[in-house]
């Protein structure tokens, strides 16, 4: 491909650290993720952060989590709003767990919630909205507290694709009680396969222990929010107490993270470097619309959608570049709600998903990456030239 969707952010230093973990000839979870733990919520400046296996898993057992506090935070049946635009798994670990989803409609400027469809969604039987930063970009969070005002809302955040995102000099992820990320390869960073969950809660973050190994004690501090440990280490070796899983990442995810973290930053401004560059070429073109910039994405990637005024159709533009060596993907799921899966769900859709909707049909997104990215863009732009 002459211009891939990602490509790999690993040198000799993730090697080396793959190499470190086999020389101790101890493969599942410990020493190099618990440091990782620890350096991403230094970066984060949040309490605590849980490493899973996916960012997938980590929705999962953060979702888990709000069943399982001293005073439950979720109920079977209650009602959370989601955006209908994200990946499966912010919706999946809902249903699971029996809520009932309202689907509302995104903005097709920023990709994320269309605020005032989100704002008349909010009802008397509200009690979580799901904030998905889509594509690298933050949500207006000044917007949201202020939609939940001093109602007994939760907010939780998936961020699994907008690690490093800032809004209002605050990292996008902790402005809920928890947010989720992703580590896999097309991502900011990867370690293989990996994901997390991060809040300041000291009960959940508990919970998470225990959750991602099991559901047993052993992974808990002696004074936890969970059980009451006693000092007989055989006894406290398999006793459960959470109906839990195992997610737990394996040893050589969290050593390879440790090195991709020490990158992130410069990962990041390259990103946001190639942004400008696409910025610049594209966002007065005449048959596309790209995603605003809410206050300082990411950029995970960059999304394009044709104008109702272009006769350019996507079937044929998707031909275009692969002829030409592009990839190109639909934007996340499209409308979640068009999935036949969706049998499966408690839900409702508030109002219509018109933007949901015609982004669906009208929208594709190319890739963003940590390396310079000029000569690609410049070529996207000359092939839909020849359109």
């Amino acid at each position: 491909m002459k211009y891939p969707l990602a490509s790999s952010t690993w040198d000799e230093k993730e090697i080396k650290a793959i190499r470190s973990v086999i020389d101790k000839d101890m493969f599942s979870m410990g020493e190099s993720v618990k440091k990782f733990e620890n350096d991403f919520a230094s970066f984060l400046s949040q309490k605590y952060c849980v490493m899973t296996s996916s960012g997938s898993t980590a929705n999962l057992i953060a979702t888990a989590a709000l069943f399982y506090t001293k005073k439950d935070k979720l109920q079977k049946g209650d009602e959370v709003i989601v955006p209908a635009v994200s990946w499966s798994t912010t919706y999946f670990p809902l249903q699971q767990y029996g809520l009932k989803l309202k689907f509302v409609d995104i903005d097709l400027a920023t990709l994320n919630y269309d605020l005032e469809a989100l704002s008349s969604a909010v009802s008397s039987s509200t009690k979580m909205i799901v904030a998905v930063n889509l594509l690298g970009n933050p949500n207006d969070f000044d917007a949201i507290h202020a939609i939940i005002g001093d109602r007994k809302i939760i907010l939780f955040e998936d961020n699994c694709e907008s690690m490093g995102a800032i809004y209002k000099g605050k990292q996008a992820g902790t402005f809920g009680v928890m947010g989720t990320f992703s580590t896999f390869f097309s991502h900011h960073m990867a370690t293989m396969e990996g994901g997390f969950v991060t809040t300041n809660d000291e009960e959940l973050y508990h919970i998470l222990l225990s959750l991602r190994a099991h559901g047993w004690t052993r992974n808990l501090p002696k004074k936890n929010h969970v059980s009451n440990k006693n000092n007989d280490w055989f006894e406290e070796s398999f006793r459960f107490v959470l109906p839990g899983y195992n997610v737990r990442p394996v040893e050589m995810s969290g050593a390879i993270g440790i090195e991709q973290l020490k990158k992130l930053p410069n990962f990041i401004e390259t990103r946001r470097k190639n942004a400008a560059k696409f910025t610049k070429l594209f966002e007065n073109h005449p048959s596309f619309f790209i995603q605003k910039d809410v206050d300082c994405s990411s950029w995970f990637g960059f999304s394009l959608i044709i104008k109702p005024k272009s006769k350019l159709k996507r079937k044929d533009i998707v031909c275009k570049l692969k002829e030409n060596g592009i990839e190109c993907r639909p934007i996340v799921t499209g409308d979640f709600t068009q999935n036949e899966v969706m049998k499966y769900f408690d839900y409702e859709i508030h109002n219509n998903l018109k933007n949901a909707r015609y982004l669906h049909k009208h929208g594709f997104f190319v890739g963003n990456s940590h390396v310079n990215l000029e000569r690609e863009i410049e070529l996207l732009c000359k092939v839909f030239e020849t359109l």
